[in-house]
């Protein structure tokens, strides 16, 4: 089978990044959001991308028109996919809003659709039950900026069909990114190893051994990691970075996911990262 329609639910900031990956690399994509508010914002971020584009000589203003014209914002989650033959959720990270979402899909979407979610920590077979066809379900994990980002974890599950992991991995390569196979297990490949370097950053931190901007470098310079961990938090987001440390901590009972009390200080306080100006850093509007 070879995709030409895509949707995508979630208008965040994974959702609207998967959507204009996707409406570039040429498939025909809805973005769609309960909140018009979350609609508006992504359509503004998806022309400052491909503005950005163009200006720094990546895009043609033909491309752009091109991109603008197949990616359409589409209130209804009925009709935005309906007709998909990819349908990625990319909603916030609690389980019970994806299962009840996945079973919504199974209702609305075609019933040869692939049926995808980007978590990035939650288990993809729990997503996936409850459905009469959970064999369809895969993960499908980007990673923040979408359009930078190279890596997309394929995640399976123990009812994984075949089909769905050819036609997962396919995908994946038609957006221009390299998949990796993971099997479903907790914080999958990345997420488990990002977030223990940087919750033990977070707790050197805390414990004054050096500044953030040092201890960025430390891994940055000694390392060639191309951002800092505690930099590469705010960017996530210290609320995303908590709830994963909670769930993985929760599930795996290792004392290295135990959120540190720093994070979860600032998470209190409303220091969120670059989404809300400060984290470990202070960042400007």
């Amino acid at each position: 089978m070879t995709e030409r329609r895509v949707a995508v639910v979630g208008a965040g900031t994974m959702g609207h990044g998967i959507a204009y990956v996707a409406a570039l690399a040429g498939y025909e994509v809805a973005l769609t959001d309960s909140r018009a508010e979350a609609l508006a914002a992504a359509r503004t971020k998806i022309d400052a991308l491909l503005a950005g584009g163009v200006a720094r000589g990546r895009l043609t203003a033909a491309e752009s028109r091109g991109v603008a014209e197949r990616l359409r914002l589409e209130p209804e989650l009925a009709a935005a996919v309906h007709e998909a033959e990819v349908v990625i959720e990319a909603v916030v990270e609690d389980l019970v809003v994806k299962r009840r979402l996945f079973g919504d899909l199974e209702r609305a979407a075609s019933p040869d659709a692939l049926l995808a979610t980007n978590t990035s920590s939650l288990s993809v077979a729990a997503i996936a039950t409850g459905l009469r066809r959970p064999g369809r379900v895969v993960g499908l994990h980007f990673f923040n900026p979408v359009a930078a980002m190279k890596l997309v974890e394929v995640v399976t599950h123990p009812e994984t069909g075949t089909d769905a992991l050819a036609r997962a991995v396919r995908f994946a390569r038609a957006l221009g990114k390299e998949p990796i196979v993971v099997r479903d297990s907790p914080g999958f490949a990345s997420s488990r190893l990002g977030l223990a370097l940087g919750l033990e950053a977070i707790r050197m931190l805390e414990q004054g051994v050096a500044s953030a901007e040092d201890i960025d470098k430390a891994m940055e310079l000694g390392y060639n990691h191309p951002m800092g961990p505690l930099k590469l938090t705010d960017l996530v987001g210290l609320d995303i970075r908590l709830a994963i440390a909670e769930y993985l901590y929760r599930t795996l009972e290792e004392r290295q996911f135990e959120p540190p009390a720093l994070l979860r200080a600032k998470v209190a306080k409303g220091e969120l990262g670059k989404k809300t100006g400060r984290g470990f850093y202070t960042w400007s509007p």
